[in-house]
């Protein structure tokens, strides 16, 4: 497979066990997901290490501040090698902007930029707190053409609200979606999940899954099984 669509999302908080772990993937099958944790227990040498594994890395910090410090946050990501960093949409253009044009600047321009919308673990009370007028699907459409707007390659939403966003930003956006459960597996602090194969469905280019493979006594085999039934969903 030359794109996987899976992304392991790493959740560590011992460097050894984590690259015992990651020692059981493939990076031909599945991409991985650093965290604010791990990125903050083990710096950015554990990313390049696992870089040098073969992994092509998503970068998750979720920048969110005045677009000067995001812009040179997001050029020191690009410029680790990774794959693939983020910002929060709600930062506005002018931050958004701002990061796109620094990773272009970078010694890595083919770094990824995408934006995330609203968190998964956040529903309709959540947002209510925030005082937004919007339910997630409404906010989720009104950041997703935000991010489209300032030249970004992609949003993080929920499976729920890909075909949404799908039909605003066209085929070549991506489609990054967390809160992907395999069926019958637990939902934990996800509050809006689907399966792969109906994420994959509804739009997503990528499915970021954790516990459900880091978990598992054969990740290897977990992995093969949701790229099967990514598969079958492509096929149907």
């Amino acid at each position: 497979m030359q794109d996987p669509r899976v992304i392991v999302a790493l959740d560590y908080d011992n460097k050894d066990t984590a690259m015992a772990f990651i020692d059981k993937l493939d990076p031909t099958l599945c991409k991985l997901k650093v965290g604010k944790e791990m990125f903050t227990l083990f710096g950015p040498e554990f990313v390049k290490e696992i870089i040098a594994k073969g992994f092509d890395v998503f970068l998750d910090l979720k920048f969110h501040d005045i677009p000067n410090t995001v812009a040179k946050a997001c050029k020191a990501a690009a410029e680790l090698g990774v794959w693939m960093v983020n910002v929060h949409a709600s930062g506005g253009l002018p931050m958004m902007q701002a990061a796109k044009e620094a990773i272009a600047n970078s010694a890595n321009p083919s770094t990824k930029l995408i934006a995330v919308t609203v968190l998964t673990s956040m529903d309709q009370e959540d947002l209510k707190l925030l005082g937004s007028r919007y339910n997630p699907l409404e906010a989720v459409a009104s950041l997703a053409a935000a991010a489209k707007e300032c030249g970004l390659h992609g949003v993080v939403c929920s499976p729920l609200e890909a075909s949404t966003v799908r039909k605003i930003a066209g085929d070549d956006f991506m489609i990054i979606t967390p809160g992907v459960r395999p069926a019958g597996a637990a939902t934990s602090d996800q509050k809006r999940v689907k399966t792969p194969a109906e994420a994959i469905k509804a739009g997503a280019t990528a499915l970021v899954i954790g516990r459900p493979v880091t978990g598992s006594d054969n990740p290897a085999l977990a992995v093969k099984t949701i790229l099967q039934q990514i598969e079958e969903a492509l096929n149907n």
